[in-house]
């Protein structure tokens, strides 16, 4: 196997001078010690030694001897997952941490309706946020793999329909069409190898040689995972061989499909190891990051986590790609435990479920303050009030009835009708540009909204 870059070695505490007399002793004797060092190494993180080693637990102890505490403490709670292991064949195993459960029925109230009940969300403008939610995930998840483009350039060659002048433009637009076909048709299919194709055919269009779609990789690719990691770059994962793929996908697939295990997991809970399974064989010779974080939404999609087409997660993975990338090396070095890409992922998702929250608080906002300056002129509809405060809000702000009805996903004609209106009551003006009409704030709608 070829390495394009040193591999990056997670860095080991020495255990030589650990005496497990003493570890034995704290066990039986200090209940209290024992549960402050697992805490402290389980919350609000669940940390690695590199992190653990700055903050340790005072007591009788050495670092090494209460990070040897810590593992044998993991591995007595510690549950198996389906995954397994290249080459040892072990299964990684996770912990299901105190914070778990109430992260979960969080997902659940959210998707039930308790966080964001529909009638939060009015009937009429849910296409609204799920375009919102499928765009800057389509942008955020190219970015992570490469993509170098700017989001604002990203959103305006999405929302008007441009043609992708290279890669980076290709894979934004190719993850679009995919969450897109989640949303459509893919969640409404068991998965099978001909859909994991068709999903990474969509997801690889043109980025790739055709030659690369439609089969796994193989070991003659030499394919290895690069990153930067601090100011290097490292392989930071050296996939398994073909012969392992080749089975092990087998198994993922019958997971995907809740036919490997008779025992419920919480749908939550597969999705995230279904995001690292696939990261980990990386079946594909490019695509796998895409692939896996489409498949997790597939999953959560399929199981009528309906909420979820507005979350884009990945807008949050990206501010922090070192700690994304670092979940999956402390799983795969420190004993095969899933536990650190579990709960990176969970942090990322709550933190999403967060912002969605204050996202929906302001444009409730908006909508109002809007309503309060243009109430005696005109009646507004929800994609109206919202495009009336982008113009208002960015000083540059401006739209084409393509990109108008793209974002709100209604059609060209409805698009042109809420523009009319906005355009006959004065409150937008227009301008040719090439071979679009596009729009701004006019003067009038500007000094009904300037202050008294």
């Amino acid at each position: 196997m070829r390495l394009a870059s040193p591999k990056y070695i997670l860095e080991r505490p020495d255990l030589e001078s650990v005496n497990s007399d003493n570890i034995s002793n704290i066990l039986k004797n200090d209940s209290k010690f024992v549960k402050k060092i697992f805490s402290l190494a389980n919350q609000p993180k669940y940390v690695y030694w590199d992190k653990y080693k700055h903050k340790p637990v005072s007591g009788d102890l050495t670092l090494e001897e209460q990070w040897m505490l810590v593992s044998f403490l993991r591995d007595a709670s510690a549950i198996e997952t389906p995954i397994k292991s290249y080459p040892e064949g072990n299964y990684f195993k996770w912990i299901r941490l105190p914070n778990v459960d109430e992260n979960l029925h969080q997902v659940d109230m959210l998707v039930g309706g308790g966080l964001f009940p529909k009638s939060r969300i009015p009937r009429g403008d849910r296409e609204i946020y799920i375009s919102r939610g499928v765009i800057e995930e389509a942008i955020a998840s190219s970015q992570l793999e490469g993509a170098h483009t700017t989001r604002v350039a990203a959103k305006k060659m999405i929302l008007e329909k441009i043609k992708p002048k290279n890669k980076s433009e290709q894979m934004i637009v190719n993850n679009y069409q995919a969450m897109l076909a989640l949303e459509d048709d893919f969640k409404t299919r068991k998965l099978s190898k001909s859909m994991l194709f068709e999903l990474h055919s969509v997801l690889t269009d043109k980025t790739i040689d055709k030659s690369e779609q439609g089969r796994f990789r193989r070991d003659k690719d030499e394919i290895v995972v690069e990153g930067d990691i601090g100011s290097d770059t490292y392989t930071s994962h050296i996939p398994p061989q073909e012969s392992f793929l080749d089975i092990e996908i087998e198994r993922l697939i019958l997971y995907a499909n809740d036919e490997l295990q008779n025992k419920f997991v919480h749908p939550l809970i597969k999705a995230i190891f279904l995001h690292f399974w696939v990261g980990y064989l990386h079946p594909f010779t490019d695509g796998n990051g895409r692939l896996a974080r489409a498949l997790f939404y597939w999953y959560l999609l399929k199981k009528d986590y309906w909420t979820f087409s507005y979350i884009p997660i990945s807008t949050l993975i990206k501010k922090s790609p070192v700690q994304y990338a670092m979940a999956y090396i402390y799983t795969e070095q420190d004993r095969e435990d899933l536990t650190y890409f579990f709960d990176y992922q969970m942090r990322k998702i709550s933190q999403a479920i967060a912002d969605f929250g204050e996202y929906l608080t302001k444009q409730s906002s908006q909508n109002h303050q809007v309503e309060q300056i243009v109430s005696n002129e005109i009646v507004l509809n929800d994609r109206q009030r919202q495009l009336i405060f982008y113009f208002l809000s960015e000083s540059n702000a401006s739209t084409t009835t393509g990109s108008h009805a793209t974002l709100n996903n209604v059609s060209r004609q409805t698009a042109a009708k809420d523009l009319s209106t906005l355009f006959d009551n004065k409150l937008i003006k227009s301008k040719k540009d090439g071979k679009y009409v596009r729009y701004y704030a006019s003067d009038r709608l500007k000094k009904l909204s300037a202050p008294n």
